[in-house]
Order: structure tokens, then sequence, then C-alpha cells
């Protein structure tokens, strides 16, 4: 992987963990996510026509435009139900965790994107230290905590990780075809709209979720459409498989942050997970 993408996924790890833990702590998920990425859009919206190509949109772009459009759309709202169900540091990981698993197989079937050997190691221990920091929770010490912390939680989680997955290779293909920066402001707004009969539906809570957590909002608001940009930009330079299994340094921020901000559980055997994760991306950074 290039030093340049390496260093755009990096950052974009860091940002992502920061804006998910922020959505987490609201009060709902999915009117903070959707807050937060229209007024991310509104901001991004006009700088990104600037980049439109002479000719206006391209017709090669519409149909990953309007797939990502869906798959987004799903991506937060199954998100929004994980953490509205789950620990975060439990659906964070298994979330990102599943998409590092399924992209590069599909990476190699619809974009012809073959692994390198260390690539290919890689990618495995990427995932191998994903199953090792959830296989040894703490047992709390309320049953019913249990139940919430292996229940729904962890089947939105599931989703969210196919959507990921979906995106992942649909944008890759997307950003082929249009710059980075329209394409993810059209995402934004198409999104947003997709989304907004269901937040219409929550108005209340959209009032109350700006009276008590606006700082949030407007926070994640410059974070989570920045880190996927910065994602997108990564594509354009590497192969999918290989951006998507380095942008997964984020879980090793999301285990601290469940620790020390969200007091989640201890560090321990999540901490082992996290050095296997740290092996796999530098086995990915130096692949070719």
């Amino acid at each position: 992987m290039p030093v340049r993408a390496l260093l755009l996924v990096l950052g974009a790890a860091v940002v992502h963990a920061a804006w998910n833990a922020l959505a987490k702590r609201a009060g709902d998920q999915l009117v903070f996510l959707w807050s937060s990425v229209s007024l991310a859009t509104l901001v991004l919206f006009p700088a990104g026509m600037r980049y439109l190509p002479a000719g206006g949109l391209p017709v090669a772009a519409l149909p990953y435009l309007a797939a990502t459009i869906a798959v987004h759309a799903v991506y937060f709202y199954a998100l929004s139900r994980a953490y509205g169900s789950g620990d975060f540091s439990l659906v964070y990981p298994i979330a990102r965790g599943l998409g590092v698993a399924l992209v590069p197989v599909l990476a190699l079937v619809l974009l012809d994107e073959p692994l390198s050997p260390l690539g290919s190691l890689g990618v495995l221990l990427v995932v191998l230290g994903i199953v090792a920091i959830n296989l040894r929770r703490p047992a709390p010490a309320d049953p019913a905590r249990r139940t919430r912390r292996l229940g729904a939680g962890t089947g939105w989680a599931l989703l969210t990780g196919l959507s990921i997955c979906a995106y992942s290779v649909v944008d890759k293909a997307g950003v082929a075809r249009l710059h980075p920066v329209p394409y993810i402001a059209i995402m934004g707004l198409g999104m947003s709209l997709l989304l907004a009969p269901a937040v219409w539906a929550r108005r209340r809570a959209l009032a109350e979720e700006w009276r008590a957590h606006w700082p949030a909002i407007l926070a994640a608001s410059t974070m989570n459409l920045t880190s996927y940009l910065l994602v997108l930009f990564a594509f354009t330079l590497s192969k999918a498989g290989y951006v998507v299994a380095a942008r997964e340094l984020s879980i090793v921020f999301s285990v601290v942050i469940g620790r020390v901000w969200l007091g989640e559980a201890q560090l321990g055997s999540r901490l082992a997970g996290a050095a296997v994760i740290l092996l796999g991306v530098a086995c990915v950074a130096l692949a070719r």
C-alpha cells in the first residue's frame, strides 16, 4: 500500500472512531447520525459541485451513486439500532471486522483485485485480531446486561458490517468514475433525503437531541463525511481490500474509547487482539 494511502486511511480511522463514540452517547442514535451527516452535507455540497467535470455528472457514475445512497441509508439505520442496543466495544469491532473479511473477496470477484501473499496475511491477521477482541468478554454482573450485549446489538452490528462491505466495493468503482468530493456530497444528500421520513416520524426526539447534544452533533458533522472522504481518496491510490483492512485500525481506538470514555470493559485480552490487528495493518502497509 502506498504511504499516502496509508496515511489517509489512518487519519480516517482516528476520526471515524471518535464520531462513532459520539453517536453511541446520543439520546437517539438515528436522529444524531442523520443530523450530523445532513449538516455536513449542507457544507460540503456546494464545494463538491465545483469538482464536477465540465460535461456535468457522468452517466457512468449514476448507478454507483444510486447504489451507495441506498446502502448508506441501510448502514446508518442499522448502525443506529446497533448502538441503541449494544455496547460500543462490542458493536464497533463486529461491524468493522465483517467488512474486512468480506471486502477482499468481493473485490477479487467484482473488481479483479487479487491480494498479494503479504496482503492476504495482513487481512487474515486483522480478522483474527477482531475475533480475539470478542472472544473473552468479562461477564457482566447484571444478567439483563448480558442479554443486551449479546442480543439485538450483535444482529444489527452484523447487518452494519454487511452494508460496509457493500458500499466499500460500490464506492471503489464509483470514485473511478467521479471525483471523490462530488461523489460523497451527492451520496450524503441522497442518504439524508432517503432517511428524512424516518427522522420526521421522530421529530420530537429530533428537537430534544439538538437541545441536549448540539455540540456533539456539530463535532460529529465535521468528522463523519470527512473520515470517509479520506477513505475515498485512498481508494484512488490503493486496492479496496488493503484500504478497508488498514482502516480497521480504528478498532484499536474503539477498544480504548470503550474502556476509558464509556467504561464498558477491561482492556486485557482486547489489547492482545488489537496487537494482532496492528501486525496485520503493518503487513497490509508493506504489501504491493
